[in-house]
C-alpha cells in the first residue's frame, strides 16, 4: 500500500518555491510514496512544480483540480508539460465541482455532469494520443470537439506515456465513469468499510467491464478519516475532531446513500435540519449526534503503533493509496510508525 501526503492549504504556509522544495523533501525522508496538491483558494497545478525539481522518488499528484473550470485541450497542455517535468511521475486527479460554483464562479457551463466528464477524459484521452502518438486529432463528442492540432502546437512526445487519470466519485454515475474511462478512482473520504465494498467498487467495476475490464490494475487513492494519539488527551481532540467532521458531511443530502446503507436515514436529516438553524453550538451538537458506532464505521481508530494493521485489516485488500484524514491538531510524527508498517507490508 502506498501511503501518501495531502499538502497543506491555504494556512500551511506552503506558497514559496523554497517552501513547498522543502516540504517535498520532509515527505520524500518520511516514507511518503506522493504528495497530492488540491485546489480550493489556490492553482491546483502550480505547487507542483518546485516539489517535483525537489524530490527524486515522490509521485505528485491533483486531489483534485476542477475539470470543469476548464476545457480538455487546456487541461492536457498542463497535464502533459507535468508528466514531462516530473520525469513520468504526475497523476491527473479530477473532480467535478457542484453547479453553483461552475456556474456563478467560473462562469462555465454545467449540465449531465457524469457524461461530461467521462466525455472530457476521453477527449483529454484523444489529445494525448495525437501528440504521443503522431495520430490525427478527430474527437467530437456531445458536449466537446476537438478536430485541429497542427505541428506548431503539439508538444514533444512523453516518454513515459500520457499522465494517469484519477476521478473523484460520490454518486453511481459518476463512480461508474470512473471505472470506464479513468486509471484510478478517489472515493469521498465520507465513506465507509461497507459502503466502499458494496457500492462503490461494485460500480466502478461494472464501468470497466463496459469497456472489456476488470478491476485488475485499477487503482483505489482513499482519503481516510482517522483518529490516533498518544494520550487520553489526544485521542480525546481526535475523537472530537472526527465526529464533528463525520457530522458536518452527513448533513449534506447527497451523501445520504452512505448513512441510508447502515440505517441511519434519521441521523443524516436531524443533522441537516441542525445545520440549517442559527444556533451558534450547532456543529458541537451536530458532533455528539455522531456515537461510536458511526464514529467507528467511517473513521480508522487505533493508537499509533496499532493504526498501521487497523488501516491494512480494514483496507488492504481494496485500496493501493491511502491518505490520512484527521481533521484536528496533531504532530505529524504520529503517522509514522503507520507508514513503515504499510509501506513494507506489500499489499496489493
Amino acid at each position: 500500500m502506498k501511503i501518501d501526503m495531502k499538502l497543506p492549504g491555504a494556512d500551511g504556509g506552503l506558497r514559496t518555491p523554497a517552501a513547498l522544495a522543502e516540504h517535498a523533501r520532509e515527505a520524500e525522508r518520511r516514507g511518503y510514496a506522493g504528495l497530492w496538491s488540491t485546489e480550493s483558494a489556490h492553482d491546483a497545478f502550480l505547487p507542483l512544480m518546485p516539489i517535483a525539481q525537489a524530490s527524486s522518488t515522490l509521485e505528485i499528484g491533483t486531489a483534485i483540480a476542477v475539470a470543469f473550470s476548464r476545457n480538455p485541450m487546456s487541461m492536457a497542455y498542463t497535464a502533459h508539460d507535468l508528466q514531462l517535468m516530473s520525469e513520468g511521475r504526475f497523476s491527473l486527479g479530477l473532480g467535478s465541482q457542484v453547479k453553483p460554483h461552475i456556474e456563478r464562479r467560473f462562469d462555465m457551463p454545467w449540465g449531465s455532469p457524469a457524461a461530461r466528464m467521462r466525455e472530457f477524459i476521453e477527449a483529454l484521452h484523444a489529445i494525448w494520443g495525437a501528440w504521443n502518438t503522431g495520430e490525427q486529432l478527430d474527437f467530437r463528442g456531445e458536449f466537446y470537439s476537438h478536430t485541429l492540432m497542427t505541428p506548431f502546437f503539439a508538444p514533444e512526445p512523453s516518454p513515459w506515456g500520457p499522465p494517469p487519470v484519477y476521478l473523484a466519485a460520490v454518486g453511481e454515475h459518476m463512480t461508474e465513469a470512473a471505472g470506464a474511462v479513468c486509471d484510478g478512482l478517489m472515493p469521498h473520504p465520507f465513506t465507509t468499510q461497507r459502503y466502499l465494498r458494496e457500492r462503490t467498487l461494485p460500480t466502478a467495476e461494472r464501468g470497466r467491464r463496459s469497456t472489456g475490464r476488470g478491476l485488475e490494475g485499477f487503482s483505489v487513492s482513499f482519503q481516510g478519516l482517522v483518529v490516533s494519539g498518544r494520550t487520553e488527551e489526544e485521542m480525546a481532540v481526535a475523537t472530537r475532531g472526527v465526529r464533528n467532521q463525520i457530522a458536518f458531511y452527513g448533513s449534506t443530502p447527497s451523501y445520504a446513500p452512505v448513512l441510508e446503507l447502515h440505517g441511519w436515514e434519521e441521523l443524516g436529516s436531524e443533522l441537516n435540519r441542525l445545520s440549517r438553524t442559527d444556533d451558534p453550538e450547532r456543529w458541537t451538537k451536530m458532533g455528539d449526534l455522531v456515537d461510536d458506532d458511526v464514529l467507528t464505521s467511517f473513521a480508522v481508530v487505533a493508537e499509533p503503533d496499532r493504526l498501521g494493521p487497523a488501516i491494512r485489516e480494514r483496507f488492504g485488500d481494496v485500496v493501493d493509496r491511502f491518505t490520512f484524514y484527521a481533521p484536528y491538531k496533531h504532530d505529524p510524527e504520529l503517522w509514522q510508525p503507520a507508514i513503515e508498517d504499510l509501506t513494507r507490508s506489500g499489499d496489493r
